[in-house]
């Protein structure tokens, strides 16, 4: 077998939105690398933090892109919420539900009852729906000051878009949490809850976390104990993962999904062919003998301040072909 990074990995944890499409698109080269996974033997769990659809509209959308995927390969924090839920309810118990449909239909799979009155609701259950207005908010704020136990499938503060990022889920639990003084539970990434289901619904032995967040996807890999790699083709930017604290740094970095096929050392920070990386976060060198020099001018830079400890980012080249791969990462020369 290869020896690269997926032979390192029997389950692939993947993220959707930036990782594996954007909108109605796959990304390019992502239907390929899941498709090559399958083909030897490495399953691919589709993990997301969007709770506004059913597993199987999912299964089917990533279908219809190309992608091996069924109902039982999809894990949503909305099934994750709704077993929050039931662990700390008694069956029967009435749930105050904003979000969609389908959120709603996780929480009565799990012998709950649904109600969009703060009166007698025992919990609140917040999902992202694009249709949820202050009315309901209000009713969610009345149930989680009056004492309802609290779950929010996810706190991402923006979503995806074509139009490019829009409120997401965390922004409209902030409206709970500053008008009701309180703090939910979560189900989604970052918190271990959504992946850990994956892990243990796939009986992933040497998991991967796949993702383009680093306060999601990468947080939560690290959350639940599991190697991660960042890919740049959504939210996080070059910049966001050299200044990245501890606890959101990547264990490994790639421009894309064919990454994977990629030797696990040479995605991982660390010195890279034909770089050198001076005190102060001098670039130096012209990637000579590297296989994706701009990649590797960020993987070294990112080594070399990390472990300095970290903290802010001033990053300054010497020589024009330093200058340029700073340039294409879009990390600004001091």
């Amino acid at each position: 077998m290869t020896d690269d990074l997926l032979s390192q990995h029997d389950v692939l944890l993947a993220d959707l939105d930036g990782t594996l499409y954007a909108g109605e698109e796959a990304v390019p080269g992502a239907v390929e690398a899941v498709v090559n996974a399958a083909a030897r033997g490495v399953r691919t769990a589709y993990v997301t933090n969007n709770a506004s659809r059913r597993p199987a509209e999912v299964a089917a959308h990533l279908a219809a892109l190309g992608f091996p995927a069924g109902t039982d390969d999809v894990r949503t924090s909305s099934q994750a919420g709704a077993a929050m839920l039931a662990e700390q309810l008694p069956p029967g118990s009435t749930v105050l539900v904003v979000g969609t449909d389908a959120l709603a239909e996780e929480v009565t799979a799990r012998g709950l009852a649904v109600t969009d009155s703060a009166a007698g609701a025992d919990a609140v259950v917040q999902g992202h729906s694009p249709d949820t207005g202050w009315r309901t908010l209000a009713e969610a704020t009345v149930a989680v000051r009056g004492g309802a136990l609290w779950v929010a499938t996810n706190i991402d503060p923006t979503l995806p878009t074509d139009r490019g990022p829009l409120p997401g889920n965390g922004s409209m639990v902030g409206v709970v949490r500053i008008a009701s003084g309180r703090e939910p539970q979560v189900a989604g990434k970052p918190a271990p809850r959504l992946l850990q289901e994956a892990v243990d619904a796939t009986g992933a032995e040497q998991g991967l976390v796949v993702g383009d967040r680093l306060d999601t996807d990468i947080a939560g890999g690290i959350a639940v104990g599991l190697p991660t790699l960042l890919v740049l083709t959504g939210v996080s930017t070059p910049a966001e993962v050299l200044a990245a604290p501890a606890e959101l740094r990547p264990t490994y970095i790639g421009a894309d999904l064919a990454a994977l096929t990629r030797p696990a050392d040479e995605l991982a920070p660390g010195p890279r062919p034909g770089w050198q990386v001076a005190d102060g976060l001098v670039l130096t060198g012209d990637g000579e003998g590297s296989p994706e020099p701009v990649l590797d001018a960020l993987r070294a830079l990112c080594a070399a301040h990390w472990a300095g400890g970290g903290g802010p980012v001033t990053v300054r080249a010497e020589g024009a072909t330093a200058t340029s791969a700073l340039a294409v990462l879009q990390l600004t020369s001091g």
